[in-house]
Parts: structure tokens; C-alpha cells; sequence
């Protein structure tokens, strides 16, 4: 037995939800979700029934027979036109049998003998076969004077009797063309997030807005419309480059000579600006990166490492959290809807690329460092570098990256100054915690986490000569150092380009 979804379109009229239970009850099957908000769309009722795959495709069989299953997602024309009737009894039955014939859902009918035109019938509808649209109106100009207002067939112009078709249609344009099929499991997963969240008391309105908007960012923020804010810093013999990519999380570059290293590669999607902008600045180019070290396995910080020819490095968690597509991996809330699907829509929106050979740190540690324990001890552009392991707050198998002769901490997102960011990158961050509800799988442990991070700051810092700060690299936002227990950005930040 296994569970299946549907996604069901039926009529806005009493007990068709009644017949859609009965044909699951008949077949055996257990419906464990449903989901209909007459709010959202009318017509549209996601459900999930255990069962069979035989009784599945009996079910599935049944209810495409009665129209009820939502197996396609075209997006239906919108048509709108004047039409001059004949001043006749019957006249306007007659004409309503070609638009009948036609498979047309009449949205709007409008004649006053009264009115302004008398001698005009204004019409719209919508209309869902492929070309039936044309041969209608084909039909009705060799019997009736007829003028056209409006034809569109993007769905732009679609009432919310349609809001899914044309939903998915925006999801379409932002993770490009894909099956029905995909299409529409995809839809069903976040129309369970929506629920989930509807459940907590959010606007369904809001939620899908901010689906989209996600990866509408993401696109605006490519190639013209890319830019980056930077912060260049001398580490002795080595140089350190701070790029703040548009949405989402930082990029490090550490140079010596020719070698560079990069921690945490930045969203799939601006791998091409990164190369660009690393090739305008003086640093060669990504194909120039011989090693790359992830903090975490969200889509901000590793979503590149896949184009990336250098070796990879990042902890075993991080690497099952990649491979399942599930940020909330191993931690409390494994099993979260809101953290599955908003990992496989952040995904698919940013293009996250899976290295094909991906390198892992020991499971066992050699040492502590303040409270973390000291995974690895490895080289970064020719300085030494510690790789300590995170309790597993903002995600399992987080690590951070201590320089401890230069005094460089790489925090992931376990420590940020908030403060460094500007408004649209605030937006941005928004947008996930208003999907997830918070960015952290276990807030106990990040909190920890945050408060050994300063404690470790503070203890090096008092360990090194007098006026010597650890600059701290946190996963959004300036390169920072610590001043009266806040953040405060070290250096000058420049605009790219």
C-alpha cells in the first residue's frame, strides 16, 4: 500500500466532492489529505489516498471518466467579443448552442434592449481544448456580426476559477518546460504547504505569492540585472574576496598566487555572473577554483558546487541533506513538509547542481576547539585551517572554518550581522522564513550554536596581541568583527558591477 495523490477539478455544485469519496471508498482506497479552500479556486481539490497502485490507476481511471481529475495542465483561452444578435425569440439559445458545442465556459453575458447598445450581446469565456477558440469564432463571424475585445491565451487574463492552471503556469516560466505530470505533483506539494500554513493562520494569498516571488528574484537577479556588494581583505601573503551575492547567501574567494579556494559556492543560478565577476575582478575566473568548501547543504551556499571541476569538501550530513533534497535532514523536525518542499522549490528555482564526486570530512574528531569539536585540520590558499562541526541548529552537518594564524572565522549561517544587509537581500531572507516559519531546524541548538560562536571569538581574540580582531565571515552580509557583543562591519564594502 502506498500513497498517491490527485488532484481533482470539479464542478462548483453540491456533492461532487461526495462523488469524487465515494469512488476512493469503492476502491479501497484511504484518503489521508485533503485540501479545498473555495477562497483560493472553486474548482480544485487536492487529495491523498492510501492505497494500491492497482486500485490507484482504477481510481484515476474512474474519475478522469467523469471529468474529475486534473490530469493536464493547459492553460484555457480567454475570450472576449460583441456579438449582434438577431431580435428574435430563441436567438440567444441558438447562439449559446455553438458556444456549447464548443466546450466554452461562459464567464459573462451582458444586454440591456435599454442600454446603451441595444443591438449588442457582450460575451466572455473561457475555453480549455487546444484551437477551440479559433473554430468558434470561425463559426459565429459567417452567422453574426462579431467584434473582438480581448483574446489571450498566457492565462493573464483568467479569473480565480482557474488560480492553479495559472499558478502553475508561473512555475512553469521560472523552472522552464516540464510534464504535466511533474507539474502537477509539484503543485500538490506546495498546495500542502499552503495548508499547512493556512493552518497556522497565514493568507493563502501571501503564501503562493511568496512561492513565486522566490523565484522571480532569483531571475531578476541573473545576468543585466546581477550585482554584487565586495570586501577585499589582506590576510598577509593571502587575499580574502567577500562576495555578496544578490539573494541569498555569501561567496568566499581566498587567493595566494594563482591558487584560489572558495567557501560556499552561492546559488546554481549565478554561477555564470560569479565567473564573470571573478574574471573582471582579477581573480581568473571560476575554472581558476581548485578546492571548494561548503558550510551547509542549503541551495545558497553549496546550489553550485555541481559546475564547479575543483574537488569539494563538506560534512557527511551535509552531503545526505544534498542527496535527499531534505533540509531538515536528521534533525527534530525530519518529516517537516514546509522544510521538504520549500528544499525541492528553492532547488528547482536556483538550478542546484550536485557535485559528481563530493569529498567528506572524518566523523570523528581530534580535538576542541572552545566548544566545538575539531573535525579536520586542513590547508586554504596556504594558510591553516580548522573545520569544526556545528550542533546541527540551522541545519545538520553545518561546519565551520577557522583560520587561526589570521584569525578568520567562517560561520555559515550560525552567525550573521543583520545590520551589514541591505533592504532587498531582508526581503529575500523573508520570503523562506515565511515558508519554513524559521530558517533553523532545531532553535535550541542555533542559539547554542550563535553563543559558543561569540565565546570563541572573544577567547582567540583575547589569546592574540593587544588590538588584534577575528574577522568574522558570516553566511550573509559583511565581513564583520565583534564590538560590545554586536556586529560590526570591518572594512569598506564596493558595489560589482
Amino acid at each position: 500500500m502506498q500513497r498517491h495523490y490527485f488532484v481533482a477539478k470539479m464542478p462548483d455544485e453540491p456533492g461532487a466532492l461526495h462523488k469524487a469519496a465515494e469512488i476512493v471508498k469503492r476502491h479501497g482506497g484511504n484518503i489521508d489529505r485533503i485540501q479545498y479552500d473555495k477562497r483560493i479556486d472553486p474548482c480544485t481539490v487536492f487529495f491523498e489516498a492510501h492505497c494500491s497502485e492497482g486500485q490507484y490507476q482504477m481510481m484515476r481511471a474512474e474519475l478522469e471518466a467523469i471529468g474529475y481529475l486534473q490530469g493536464r495542465m493547459e492553460v484555457p483561452s480567454f475570450l472576449k467579443f460583441q456579438v449582434v444578435l438577431p431580435h428574435v425569440s430563441g436567438a440567444l439559445f441558438e447562439f449559446l448552442n455553438h458556444t456549447t458545442a464548443a466546450g466554452c465556459n461562459i464567464d459573462l453575458l451582458d444586454f440591456d434592449e435599454r442600454g446603451k447598445h441595444p443591438e449588442r450581446l457582450t460575451v466572455s469565456l473561457t475555453v480549455e481544448q487546444p484551437g477551440a477558440v479559433d473554430r468558434l469564432l470561425e463559426r459565429l463571424k459567417t452567422l453574426y456580426p462579431l467584434e473582438i475585445l480581448e483574446y489571450d491565451t498566457t492565462g493573464q487574463r483568467l479569473d480565480d476559477t482557474v488560480f492553479y492552471i495559472r499558478f502553475a503556469q508561473e512555475l512553469r516560466r521560472l523552472i522552464g518546460e516540464a510534464e504535466d505530470a511533474f507539474l502537477l505533483r509539484l503543485l500538490s506539494d506546495v498546495n500542502h504547504v499552503a495548508q499547512e500554513l493556512m493552518n497556522l493562520g497565514k493568507d493563502p494569498r501571501q503564501i503562493f505569492s511568496d512561492v513565486l516571488r522566490s523565484g522571480q528574484e532569483l531571475r531578476r537577479t541573473i545576468g543585466r540585472g546581477f550585482y554584487a556588494d565586495l570586501q577585499e581583505l589582506s590576510l598577509g601573503e593571502a587575499v580574502l574576496l567577500c562576495v555578496q551575492l544578490p539573494c541569498g547567501g555569501n561567496c568566499y574567494l581566498l587567493r595566494r598566487g594563482t591558487e584560489v579556494t572558495m567557501i560556499d559556492t552561492g546559488f546554481g543560478i549565478y554561477h555564470r555572473d560569479l565567473d564573470l565577476l571573478m574574471a573582471r575582478e582579477g581573480w581568473g575566473g571560476m575554472g581558476l577554483v581548485c578546492r571548494a568548501l561548503i558550510t551547509h547543504g542549503d541551495a545558497d551556499h553549496a546550489g553550485s558546487a555541481g559546475r564547479l571541476k575543483a574537488e569539494v569538501w563538506m560534512h557527511p550530513d551535509t552531503l545526505e541533506v544534498i542527496r535527499r533534497s531534505d533540509r531538515a535532514y536528521g534533525s527534530e523536525i525530519e518529516g517537516s513538509v514546509l522544510e521538504e518542499v520549500y528544499t525541492k522549490l528553492i532547488n528547482l528555482f536556483s538550478e542546484f547542481t550536485i557535485h559528481r564526486d563530493p569529498l567528506t570530512f572524518p566523523a570523528q574528531g581530534m580535538g576542541m576547539r572552545g566548544g566545538f569539536t575539531v573535525l579536520a585540520i586542513t590547508e586554504v590558499a596556504g594558510m591553516r585551517c580548522e573545520v569544526l562541526e556545528g550542533f546541527g541548529g540551522h541545519t545538520r552537518g553545518q561546519v565551520f572554518y577557522y583560520l587561526p594564524e589570521e584569525m578568520v572565522l567562517f560561520t555559515g549561517d550560525s552567525l550573521i550581522n543583520f545590520d551589514s544587509l541591505s533592504e532587498e537581500r531582508k526581503v529575500f531572507a523573508t520570503l523562506a522564513k515565511n515558508l519554513m516559519t524559521t530558517v533553523n531546524v532545531d532553535s535550541a541548538k542555533a542559539s547554542l550554536e550563535r553563543q559558543w560562536l561569540l565565546e570563541l571569538v572573544k577567547e582567540v581574540e583575547s589569546q592574540k596581541d593587544e588590538g588584534r580582531r577575528c574577522m568574522v565571515c558570516g553566511g550573509h552580509g559583511a565581513v564583520s568583527v565583534l564590538e560590545n557583543g554586536r556586529l560590526v562591519q570591518y572594512g569598506d564594502v564596493r558595489r560589482y558591477p
